[in-house]
């Protein structure tokens, strides 16, 4: 099976058409058929709030006849059987939805509220990055939800979901009390839980939520210190690692489930073995409530096993993709695609966005990068169209980014095209006006400075910035740190003296918005480049404050336009990254977290894994 590879230059994305997530049938229709779209985040996202339903339809265990006129026929039958195999760079240290923090696994075994609408024509909005706009997101556990007044967020449960068939659960019924017993632990809000888990409190993602109740067996109803629904659509909805169902009895009798002999939750599969920095092996959940909403009558999930093996080395993990040892492989460069492609052209390639633009940054309360004259010059110094075009073969689109990753259209953010001339000229590679600039600010021969590397950046990237700092006078010297004790020096304790270069950089951000307006907040926790900017503190409490979108996604605009204007990074380029996949797995174009989710894991692992399916046919003809 040949397929050429997908690459994305200048902004437009090519993907097979393909489908995506929900956990509730869909009653909208889609006629387009375009598979060449550069389909974002808000490109078309509703600003009202809806409740959604939820049809049960009876179930067989045999695959569905496929019918005419729905767009996902062309994609072949699911099938029964098979294991999904796939790699993650790091150990697996968390099976507890208390800690939050530390890769997971938990989506696989656990579940959430809310979750990814899988009828959806990928030509309408296809989920290649974190943003989920509301009318995008569909009920999971949830059959369907409200907001009944202006703070008010109702969910109603579906009927029959049980807990996995494992003591201390022994497959009890899945209710309301559940979620209130999860949320409760989770953030300290009764139910003798009096202190948030140190996750919850420094993400600051529901401080905002006064009180949880179910008042009946399947209604639980949020009360939100907020009126803004926009703020509490993303808080409920947010893919974040703590909003994972943990099982009542189970912390009752172990006080945590960290232990992953204990691992126990309602989705589709159960964790059966674990061997440290080795693998992990789940097995198919045989009382799984969930049904293909594509094909209502195919109990889920297809797959009889999902595998995951622990790779921190992506030599390692290449040779396992080129001999059909994994299935999928996420965070592939430009240049081991094109490597892959030339040894194994029959593997898939999908160009996916990055999540965030690679940056430089700078402590803002540092000399000499207080003075807002350096930061410019810093800026100026660098080519970014010659980056794109020499170190990314054309690959990356060749201007700067902002705080909201330009993927996120429909009026979120201020992307590039949108500045206004003064502005982009600050952006404009000019290493004689840089000179002047660090002249007028006391430097007529440059400085000498730090950086601290994070050892899973791209260490190519920083020499060639090192060398633009060079041509103006600056003289870097980098000091390169393995992941943790990076995030350790640098993001925790900020330790730090002058820059850091992080793997996820500060800018490009594909997030939810009112997450993004708190990046740069005085004090916030994720605030690692110390920046104090009275302007700036004012944006996040008025979008909070807003009762529509519209106020809203100006506060971003503004946000967005400070942070380009006060250079609080210096700005790179948002690359793309690849995907690789067997050709025999299906169902997979590169839906954001079903495979990878950084340093937490896949967060939708256990929905998509359950969806997807392996055509074996195929694979035993490939000699696997």
């Amino acid at each position: 099976m040949k397929n050429k590879l997908f690459w994305f230059s200048f902004g437009l994305l090519t993907v097979t058409a393909m489908l995506l997530a929900s956990c509730t049938t869909s009653t909208s229709t889609s006629t387009s058929t375009s598979t060449a779209v550069q389909t974002t985040a808000a490109s078309t996202a509703s600003q009202t709030i809806t409740t959604r339903t939820t049809t049960t339809t009876s179930a067989t265990t045999t695959p569905a006849t496929t019918t005419a006129g729905n767009w996902w026929t062309k994609l072949g039958t699911p099938q029964y059987g098979g294991t999904i195999t796939l790699r993650l760079d790091r150990d697996v240290v968390n099976y507890d939805s208390y800690p939050g923090a530390g890769m997971s696994i938990n989506a696989a075994f656990m579940e959430k509220i809310h979750c990814d609408d899988w009828t959806l024509d990928p030509a309408v909005f296809d989920y290649r990055i974190g943003f989920r706009p509301n009318n995008f997101v569909k009920g999971n556990v949830a059959a369907t939800w409200e907001i009944t007044d202006p703070g008010t967020y109702v969910i109603h449960l579906r009927p029959g979901i049980h807990w996995q068939d494992i003591y201390p659960a022994n497959g009890r019924e899945f209710i309301a009390d559940d979620i209130v017993f999860h949320y409760d632990r989770m953030y300290g809000l009764g139910g003798g839980f009096t202190k948030p888990s140190t996750f919850a409190s420094s993400a600051s993602i529901f401080k905002n939520l006064k009180s949880i109740t179910a008042t009946d067996k399947y209604t639980v109803v949020f009360v939100w210190n907020t009126t803004n629904p926009e703020a509490i659509m993303e808080n409920m909805q947010t893919s974040s690692s703590d909003q994972f169902m943990e099982n009542s009895e189970a912390i009752k009798l172990w006080g945590d489930v960290s232990d992953w002999h204990h691992a126990i939750g309602t989705g589709p599969f159960i964790l059966k073995d674990f061997v440290s920095g080795s693998s992990a092996t789940l097995v198919k959940n045989p009382n799984y409530w969930g049904y293909d909403e594509r094909y209502p009558q195919n109990k889920l999930p297809y797959v009889d096993q999902l595998k995951i093996l622990i790779m921190p080395d992506n030599a390692t993990a290449m040779a396992a993709m080129r001999t059909g040892k994994i299935d999928v492989m996420s965070q592939i460069s430009f240049a081991n695609a094109q490597s892959i492609q030339k040894t194994n052209p029959e593997i898939v390639q999908l160009g996916i966005p990055l999540g965030q633009a690679s940056t430089v940054d700078p402590r803002n309360d540092a000399a000499p990068f207080t003075d807002i004259r350096v930061r410019q010059a810093m800026q100026m110094a660098i080519n970014l169209p010659d980056i794109a075009k020499s170190y990314y073969q054309g690959t990356a689109e060749p201007v700067p980014a902002s705080m909201t990753s330009r993927y996120m259209k429909g009026g979120y953010g201020f992307p590039y095209e949108d500045w206004p001339q003064d502005l982009k000229d600050q952006y404009t590679y000019n290493p004689t006006a840089a000179k002047q600039l660090l002249a007028t600010a006391g430097f007529p021969s440059g400085f000498k400075t730090t950086i601290i590397a994070d050892a899973a950046a791209d260490p190519d990237l920083l020499q060639i910035v090192k060398s633009y700092f060079s041509a103006v006078g600056i003289d870097m010297t980098i000091q390169t740190m393995d992941s943790p004790s990076w995030i350790a020096v640098v993001r925790n304790s900020k330790k730090y003296d002058q820059m850091a270069f992080p793997s996820s950089g500060d800018l490009g951000f594909t997030y939810e918005p009112m997450r993004q307006l708190n990046r740069y907040l005085t004090g916030y926790t994720a605030n690692y480049n110390m920046v104090t900017d009275p302007v700036y503190d004012t944006f996040a409490p008025k979008a909070l404050a807003a009762t529509n979108v519209d106020v809203i996604k100006q506060a971003l605009k503004d946000a967005n336009e400070r942070v380009a204007r006060q250079h609080y990074v210096i700005s790179l380029l948002q690359p793309y990254l690849f995907e690789l996949t067997q050709p025999w797995l299906k169902g997979y174009t590169g839906q954001n977290n079903a495979f990878w989710g950084g340093t937490n894991g896949p967060q939708l692992l256990g929905f998509y894994g359950a969806r997807f399916w392996i055509d074996q046919k195929l694979k035993t003809s490939s000699g696997h």
